[in-house]
């Protein structure tokens, strides 16, 4: 039994009656713990804060991301986009990021090509939220799936099996094996931010 900084053993009708002295109420927190765990409360106080805290609770991001750069060889490109087709028929969004490396950035148009060929790739399962856009050493473009009905996958059976979790280790892996710098994204931003920074350059530009 829990009960402000006490942390005690007691028989369940000691701990009830404990509970009625003080004019609070046992509540059960832990029922699958040996011995169950129960703290003193006021019980709708505490049904007030579980509430509150399940509202102040981020949900789940229904993101994905797939990285690429501009020399990346055919198997390897075609593997990433099966991945990418798999988060997208699964309704993830899916964000999509070139890195540059050294010299590359003097050539930023043929990022621009091999997000044009990607975007080109996924358009059966896909929207284009986001048009590609130069983000420091960056290109972003942001997928959102099509409705179920509608798409058409290029890379991989519609009725295959995947494994998302597997899928993403593996993605990780290749990641990690080929050097790509997980400091130098924008993975952590939000896509409002993203969408926002955008615009402010399209009005510069202009």
């Amino acid at each position: 039994m829990i009960y402000g900084e006490h942390n005690i053993v007691l028989q369940t009708h000691k701990a009830l009656k404990k509970a009625k002295e003080l004019g609070l109420d046992l509540v059960e927190i832990a029922p699958h713990a040996k011995p169950p765990v129960c703290r003193i409360v006021d019980y709708g106080k505490y049904k007030y804060e579980l509430s509150k805290q399940k509202k102040t609770e981020k949900p789940k991001k229904r993101e994905k991301e797939v990285k690429f750069r501009v020399g990346i060889e055919q198997h390897d490109y075609v593997n990433k986009l099966i991945h990418a087709e798999d988060f997208l028929a699964a309704g993830y969004k899916v964000r999509i990021q070139l890195q540059f490396r050294g010299r590359q950035m003097a050539h930023k148009e043929l990022g621009f090509v091999v997000l044009d060929r990607v975007k080109e790739d996924l358009a059966g399962v896909a929207n284009v939220d986001l048009e590609p856009k130069l983000n420091n050493r960056n290109i972003l473009m942001m997928l959102s799936p099509l409705p179920k009905e509608k798409q058409k996958r290029k890379f991989r059976l519609d009725d295959e099996e995947v494994d998302l979790d597997e899928a993403e280790a593996e993605m990780s892996a290749s990641d990690e094996a080929d050097g790509y710098d997980s400091h130098d994204d924008d993975s952590h931003d939000d896509e409002a931010a993203t969408e926002d920074s955008a615009v402010d350059d399209s009005k510069e530009e202009k």
